[in-house]
């Protein structure tokens, strides 16, 4: 499949996730080549997400802090070789692309839940709760909770939440992660609940994102499109 602008939709999809990085790690610095962290980001966050094909992978490393344990660099491209400076290639995945306006999956039933954006500090902590799966560690902070940045979550009818996606507007796109279900809610109905949330708040912005394996393809068939391969690299020397 042809995507017209894919070059710039990939590019915007890489700034788009170093935002949202950026958002969670509550700092960092923004150059034309990375944003990068020179102290340790929270679990599941890189150190450093790639914004160019030619980032000199030594001037990346050497922004980074290797010395404690957990050092990861997005690369956003696919096109580094950090294995020299004692990286080790942690997961590979595809950034993923759905038009504006694009018609919503056919739904073989009525939604199973109702979706909402959270609204409050006590709200997310249960957010997080339902997206870890036993508690929140306050991994996403009262920060978050901006204009740019919406978490949406799926509740049953006794206001569990069972479902929930994070997204959020900057480069000119939406990024859409942090997808779930549980206690029987489909994956599904997951992302249907979180591409209506995004059709409420920002109808007019393409949807970007990155997954692999069955995520991927469950994406799939809600529109999404690959746009091109990243890599995740984790320091182990």
């Amino acid at each position: 499949m042809t995507i017209p602008n894919a070059g710039e939709l990939l590019l915007a999809a890489a700034r788009n996730n170093a935002a949202w990085c950026a958002a969670v790690c509550a700092g960092g610095e923004f150059t034309e080549d990375a944003w990068t962290s020179a102290r340790r980001t929270p679990p599941y966050y890189p150190d450093a997400v790639t914004l160019a094909r030619d980032v000199p992978a030594a001037a990346l490393v050497a922004a980074l802090d290797t010395d404690s344990p957990g050092c990861s660099v997005k690369d956003s491209f696919a096109v580094l070789d950090l294995a020299p400076a004692g990286f080790e290639v942690l997961f590979e995945a595809q950034w993923i692309h759905r038009p504006a306006h694009a018609p919503a999956a056919a739904r073989t039933g009525p939604p199973a839940l109702a979706w909402s954006r959270v609204a409050d500090a006590a709200e997310l902590d249960r957010w997080e709760a339902a997206w870890d799966g036993e508690r929140s560690s306050g991994l996403f902070h009262q920060g978050l909770l901006t204009e740019d940045i919406a978490f949406l979550a799926g509740r049953d009818a006794d206001g569990r939440i069972l479902a929930g996606a994070v997204v959020n507007a900057a480069a000119g796109v939406v990024g859409v992660s942090n997808v779930f279900a549980s206690d029987g809610v489909g994956d599904d109905e997951a992302w249907a609940g979180a591409l209506a949330g995004i059709a409420g708040l920002w109808p007019r912005l393409p949807v970007v994102g990155y997954e692999s394996g069955e995520d991927l393809r469950t994406a799939a068939r809600h529109g999404f499109a690959e746009l091109g391969p990243l890599r995740v690299w984790l320091h182990t020397a």
